[in-house]
């Protein structure tokens, strides 16, 4: 067979770099080298300065490459300098549509950074085909999806956006943090650029930052391999090893925590003290038909909105298998909150426009068995139902 005829948990293993050519190890060898010899004056080798390329890097970017069906990867030093190497691309006067409740680093970028080099942007709920057709400007270049998105995991339809996108010359990046390419390809959807947090999924053990990108077109591969030399944010050999270890898991760590976060999302919609449960997998999810023809599954984070933020405070107090942390998509479960960890970089009045409330919690399900994460969120829950009727008698 043919690599390309392998099913995609295969390929996870068995790609070009599965076998060191020159000594048969089984596992990618790590290149410290900064700098490489030269034989020749007037011709140099394919490695000069391990900025611009080195053989460990190149190994994790040429398998991201294939997962994603794209000509070339990119790996860079965390997922906010792949995002923002990435809107280089732009230049002053340009406009992008970007979605509304994306995540608040890359708000504080397109807020603080681009509008401070001169290019515009509009925040649009792009769940809404409409209103990102209203949000189009004649210097729109460009259109930044984030599907499901993060924190309410509103999926966005790639493939109209995308059509949209070519309509005017315009470029679609879309942030494929969540999904991976395990669950979603979006530049088989129509997409020009897909970016990574690989400290997510992609890496999977909360112990590398890095950040991945793929791009479908040579022309474009040029551009963004130019700004990565120039801009310098590339991952270093250690880094870029241990995500090329977590990638070959992908499957089985996904197809686990997706499972349980859809049993974890069933439990607490039945529960009288969540007021809402975000996650696209649920039957009752506005986009559940989009997802099912998008991509192959729901993904393992959810979000859920307690009565009120003392509610919050008493639930992660009491809870005791999550981590409580910054991040996600590691083999534990983490616990965050989106108005002081990912979505701190927001103002509260932007936040609450957005449906982001202070009630808000995020739940990235990891490899625990989810029953044991059921049991624990239920007594957390009871906690917060306690001390709800304590102060309702000291009233």
């Amino acid at each position: 067979m043919e690599l390309e005829e392998y099913c995609f948990e295969t390929k996870l293993l068995h790609n070009r770099h599965k076998v060191d050519s020159v000594t048969g190890a089984v596992s990618v060898p790590i290149q410290h080298a900064s700098t490489f010899h030269q034989f020749d004056i007037d011709q140099f080798g394919k490695y000069d300065y391990a900025r611009s390329l080195n053989p460990t890097r190149e190994a994790l970017e040429e398998v991201i490459s294939e997962l994603e069906g794209g000509v070339k990867g990119f790996a860079f030093s965390s997922g906010m300098a792949a995002i923002s190497t990435a809107f280089l691309l732009l230049s002053a006067g340009d406009h992008v549509i970007i979605t509304e409740d994306v995540y608040g680093g890359t708000y504080r970028m397109v807020t603080e950074v681009l509008s401070r080099l001169g290019i515009e942007h509009s925040f649009v709920d792009m769940t809404d085909i409409d209103q990102v057709k209203q949000a189009i400007k004649p210097n729109t270049k460009a259109f930044y999806v984030e599907t499901p998105s993060n924190p309410l995991l509103k999926v966005t339809d790639i493939k109209a956006i995308s059509q949209m996108a070519k309509e005017i010359g315009a470029l679609t990046f879309v942030d494929n943090t969540f999904q991976t390419p395990a669950l979603q390809k979006p530049l088989e959807l129509g997409a020009d650029v897909v970016l990574h947090s690989a400290t997510k999924f992609l890496s999977g053990h909360s112990d590398v930052v890095a950040g991945l990108a793929v791009v479908k077109d040579k022309g474009l591969a040029n551009r963004l391999g130019f700004l990565q030399n120039s801009f310098g944010a590339v991952l270093g050999v250690q880094d870029a090893w241990l995500v090329l270890r977590g990638l070959k898991t992908l499957h089985v760590r996904l197809e686990h925590s997706q499972k349980s976060a859809l049993q974890i999302a069933s439990f607490l919609e039945k529960h009288p003290l969540v007021k809402n449960v975000f996650y696209p997998g649920l039957p009752n999810h506005p986009q559940r038909e989009l997802l099912d023809v998008q991509t192959q599954g729901a993904g393992a984070v959810l979000s859920f909105e307690l009565v009120d933020e003392e509610a919050v405070r008493t639930f992660v107090s009491s809870v005791k298998l999550p981590v409580f942390a910054v991040s996600l998509g590691a083999v534990e479960s983490i616990l965050s909150y989106p108005a002081k960890m990912s979505h701190a970089a927001m103002p509260q009045a932007e936040r609450e426009k957005r449906g982001i409330k202070n009630s808000l919690l995020r739940l990235s399900v990891g490899l625990e068995n989810p029953d044991d994460l059921i049991r624990d969120f239920s007594q957390a829950l009871e906690q917060v139902q306690q001390k709800k009727l304590v102060l309702q008698q000291g009233e």
